[in-house]
């Protein structure tokens, strides 16, 4: 969860002057919930469930949604909420758990359903006043609960049920206080940004003030007063986070910026060519290249496990950054592209004690001893904010759209061993793959596309004689999130002409084939 500390003072004119609190009692939807809130142009923030009612007050929101989670209200050890946050006369949306906790609060009784409700459910709507207004008296909703509210007390009033939930919705009837047990952050809820906007815009009243483009002023005002006259490193990798990063730092401080780029030999093809031309060109800042190639491949030589190869690249890039930043006079600050993600699901900065999901890279930095203060002015952003931000500041639509590319770069889509040779054949695929789809116009509605050379050779026949080569696997994704993804149907001619170029251009490969899991339980990444 965020240092709430870090953004704008409540009642303030800034663009966190109106914002919402999203609880989070552990659903996998809660950033989802954010996300679509901040679709409404209001700013939402993601807290630890047992966050203090006196706090909440401090930071006075216009709203409070209470998230779904895995838990069952009636045992014993259930997270539960401050339940001095119903006194504080501000408006709050129960989802799911969020639900079931407000119902149990107020005397209702909850309990595990007979008919459980996975994926889609119809809706009846009774009451299509507030949080349902605008909605037809029937509609699909996207329900995942095995607990189902049976009774509520007399404080509240149904809203709407299906078939084999009696209260899928309802409605204190002195406060503004609501619960739903279906999910309208998914997009399988068709009508659930209407929902969202019934509660964030016209219950909380908030405006819809929080757009991108006063976020980037905000922060590079920001950015100069902390900075001051001091240097600002940033590494720069060809991806859309540090990307931005530095162009929002150019337009703070100008020529105060100085940008590390490590070519640790693991690159896509022209990778570094392309950072070279756009951060010495369009931007003229003060661009440091490390030619580390050979650096890394020693180190990577006889290595074949995954976990092993992302060590070694993740200390010597570590190595080369530090060797390099010292060479750098005056520099004061470190500015790292860490997202709201990465501060979420790293359990970082919290209002308390909280358990760490996922150590991100760049959350907690590079190691104290360079003496950097930080600079992260992207953590308040989600990937598709950043990628709006991007566009914003001017970016090239090439880099802003850019698919991601992880942090050990190739060396984990070559499985196995990592040597010179087989990089070069690797690049080359990937290269096609991605130039195919785009080709097609499949780069911006695909989420994630790139090749994989497998460790394992086949027979094949070219020319009339006998081959024993490489087989490269093409891996192509759709998803909102990263966290679930699903393999993209491409068209057969456009998987056609990736296998006829690879086999044909690439020396070495003969056999092309597509990976079509899902994540889970695979992952998009193959190691």
């Amino acid at each position: 969860m965020p240092d709430t500390a870090s953004v704008g003072s409540p009642g303030t004119n800034d663009i966190y002057s109106e914002r919402v609190l999203v609880l989070d009692f552990g659903s996998q939807y809660a950033q989802l919930i954010a996300r679509r809130v901040r679709e409404q142009h209001v700013y939402c923030e993601i807290v630890r469930h047992d966050i203090t009612a006196e706090r909440i007050r401090e930071l006075a929101p216009k709203g409070i949604i209470l998230s779904g989670g895995p838990s069952s209200v009636y045992e014993p050890d259930a997270p539960k909420c401050d339940p001095g946050i119903f006194d504080l006369d501000i408006p709050i949306l129960g989802i799911c758990y969020g639900m079931q906790l407000m119902c149990d609060r107020f005397g209702g009784k909850v309990r595990n359903a007979s008919a459980r409700e996975y994926g889609h459910a119809h809706i009846k709507i009774n009451d299509a006043k507030d949080l349902l207004s605008g909605l037809p008296d029937e509609t699909d909703v996207w329900m995942s609960h095995g607990d189902q509210v049976e009774q509520i007390s007399g404080l509240f009033r149904p809203l709407a049920s299906t078939r084999t939930c009696p209260v899928a919705a309802m409605r204190h009837v002195e406060h503004k206080q609501y619960g739903i047990q279906f999910h309208p952050e998914v997009t399988h809820t068709p009508l659930g940004s209407q929902i969202l906007r019934n509660f964030v815009i016209t219950i909380c009243g908030c405006e819809g003030t929080w757009k991108l483009g006063d976020f980037a002023r905000e922060t590079i005002a920001r950015i100069r007063e902390e900075v001051g006259d001091a240097r600002v490193i940033c590494g720069l990798s060809g991806g859309v986070d540090s990307s931005v990063v530095a162009a929002l730092l150019y337009r703070a401080i100008g020529d105060q910026l100085s940008c590390i780029l490590v070519d640790n030999g693991l690159l896509r093809k022209d990778e570094e060519g392309a950072v070279i031309s756009e951060f010495s060109s369009h931007f003229k800042t003060d661009l440091h290249v490390v030619s580390a190639k050979e650096r890394f491949l020693n180190k990577l030589a006889g290595v074949s496990d995954p976990q092993e190869k992302r060590r070694i690249i993740g200390y010597e890039f570590i190595e080369c950054f530090k060797e390099e930043a010292t060479k750098i006079k005056d520099a004061k600050f470190l500015a790292q592209g860490t997202l709201y993600p990465d501060v979420i699901e790293s359990g970082a900065a919290q209002d308390g004690p909280a358990a760490v999901i996922k150590l991100h890279h760049n959350v907690g930095g590079l190691p104290k001893e360079l003496g950097f203060d930080l600079v992260e002015p992207l953590r308040d952003l989600f990937k598709d904010e950043v990628r709006k931000l991007g566009i914003e500041l001017g970016l090239p639509e090439d880099i802003v759209w850019r698919h991601p590319f992880p942090g050990p770069g190739l060396a984990v889509r070559c499985l196995g061993e990592v040597t010179e040779e087989k990089l070069a054949v690797l690049r080359e695929a990937d290269a096609i793959v991605v130039n195919e789809i785009k080709s097609a116009n499949l780069y911006r509605s695909t989420s994630q596309c790139f090749a994989v050379l497998l460790p394992v050779q086949s027979v094949g026949v070219m020319g009339d004689a006998r081959t024993y080569d490489n087989a490269v696997c093409v891996r192509c994704v759709d998803t909102d999130d990263f966290m679930t993804a699903t393999w993209s149907d491409l068209p057969y001619e456009v998987l056609a002409r990736i296998s006829t170029r690879i086999i044909n251009e690439v020396k070495g490969v003969n056999r092309v084939c597509y990976d079509i899991s899902t994540k889970p339980p695979a992952t998009i990444e193959w190691e």
